[in-house]
């Protein structure tokens, strides 16, 4: 008889998860309430950085002058004329994430994986009830997620004060957006709508944005941000906002106000773990309601797991997945490498972008990590200088008395696609010798990469 397994959430740790149990015999039941992909697909990740992408196109359009591009229509001559149609935008970013909830959809069903859709909780560590249908489990995966958190005197109705997953229902561009929030979400959204044409305030409450982020890479990212034209507020928390006429305001703490049309919330996450039989059934729950995993994704109940945004472990799509895989492949028996966080890379979707992977600065200037440094300057680069782009750096860090690659950090556009030779240096244990001794095309970004690795070599003391 097939394992039963029956997963509550059918985003990218769902999904995932379900793939690999069923083309290892499994009976896969996925229970998703907003449709295949999960909020990832539907809300969060691919409906934003489908808007960003266009706003990325806008950016560079708009910073084109200096490459000869000139676009007629502009008063007196002048470069630009190019503007956003945000209902078209946002009509595409609503397809192209039913289309990929499509193609997740039918991945399931190839492989005979059941979809129920609804509210799921646990009955009991055996069952999981959707409805008035029980559906008995050898393994129960939960993948369920979480949702914007509502700062309490801030919340958001949808047409003024909104959250995220609520821009995409706007008809007319924010003329004038307060972003509160300088995380992830805030910087890139605040640098999405700066690049469509708002406006833009961002309310950090932090003394830079990205405070988690490498330090230098988030003054790079700031500078251009002020540069075009955003007007950035460190050290200003947030209290209230509140609807003002045709806008809003927000009040920050020590009595400031800040007015505009429109006021996005990026005021982090809360898990979707509450009022779904958890702790009915024995799971042990974190601090912030998080589910509490070992390194294998098993939860306090030996047959049930947990993957994603609902752990805490780092919300990334993915993490979530490996986490989903993880889970199957110890439940049913597979050989299995419990999760390691020092080899995941992330991206931040920035203008330029932001890409790490491995140890941080912040390791290394506290000596928790031997490790020595090199940065390269993107405006040395022969490609970047012919394509426009003179903000951002590689950063390469390597353990100092045997010289392999411990991880970096590289701002640069599209760096979320030069970030995979740092993974795979990282994982497979590279030294900078032979990083150093590898191909690379010329020119190109990527060259970077190499010549950071030899700079390490030439300079080393190993």
């Amino acid at each position: 008889m097939s394992t039963r397994i029956v997963i509550l959430g059918g985003g990218p740790g769902g999904y995932e998860a379900a793939l690999v149990a069923a083309r290892l015999g499994a009976d896969v039941t996925v229970v998703e309430r907003d449709g295949p992909g999960g909020a990832c697909v539907l809300y969060d990740c691919v409906p934003s950085k489908t808007l960003i992408a266009t706003s990325v196109r806008m950016s560079v359009l708009s910073e084109s002058s200096e490459l000869g591009v000139r676009f007629d229509g502009g008063p007196d001559g002048v470069v630009g004329n190019v503007r956003s149609d945000l209902p078209l935008i946002n009509k595409r970013v609503k397809e192209l994430a039913r289309i990929q909830s499509f193609d997740v959809a039918e991945r399931l069903g190839y492989e005979e994986i059941k979809i129920v859709r609804g509210d799921g909780r646990l009955d009991g560590a055996r069952a999981v009830v959707v409805g008035d249908d029980r559906i008995e489990a050898d393994v129960i995966l939960v993948a369920t997620g979480a949702t914007p958190r509502v700062l309490p005197g801030a919340e958001p109705d949808g047409e003024r004060i909104l959250n995220w997953r609520q821009l995409y229902d706007l008809d007319e561009l924010p003329s004038d957006l307060i972003v509160v929030g300088s995380g992830v979400t805030g910087a890139e959204f605040a640098g999405a709508y700066l690049g469509l044409g708002s406006k833009v305030t961002l309310v950090s409450s932090r003394d830079r944005i990205l405070p988690s982020q490498d330090a230098e890479a988030a003054s790079v990212l700031e500078d251009v941000y002020r540069r075009r034209g955003m007007n950035v507020m460190g050290r200003s928390r947030a209290g209230r906002v509140e609807r003002h006429g045709d806008g809003v305001v927000v009040t920050l703490e020590d009595g400031r106000k800040v007015y505009g049309s429109h006021c996005l919330m990026t005021v982090g996450m809360v898990p979707n773990t509450r009022g779904i039989g958890l702790e009915a059934a024995g799971v042990r729950l974190a601090r912030g309601g998080y589910v509490e995993t070992d390194k294998v994704s098993r939860t306090s109940v030996p047959n049930i797991y947990a993957a994603g945004d609902c752990t805490g472990i780092l919300a990334l799509a993915s993490v979530a997945a490996m986490q989903g895989r993880i889970a199957m492949w110890h439940a049913l028996g597979e050989a299995v490498q419990p999760l390691k966080l020092g080899w995941v890379s992330s991206n931040i979707f920035t203008d330029p972008e932001v890409a790490s992977v491995g140890v941080t600065q912040q390791m290394v200037d506290s000596c928790e990590v031997d490790a020595r440094t090199v940065m390269l300057p993107l405006n040395t680069n022969a490609r970047a200088k012919m394509q426009g782009f003179g903000d951002g750096f590689i950063k390469l860090f390597c353990r100092r008395s045997t010289g392999i690659v411990l991880g970096g950090v590289i701002v640069a556009p599209r760096a979320s696609e030069l970030i995979m030779a740092l993974s795979v240096a990282v994982q497979q244990h590279l030294t900078v010798d032979q990083l150093a001794h590898t191909f690379t095309v010329y020119p190109s970004l990527s060259g970077s990469i190499q010549e950071a690795a030899n700079r390490l070599t030439t300079d080393s003391e190993f």
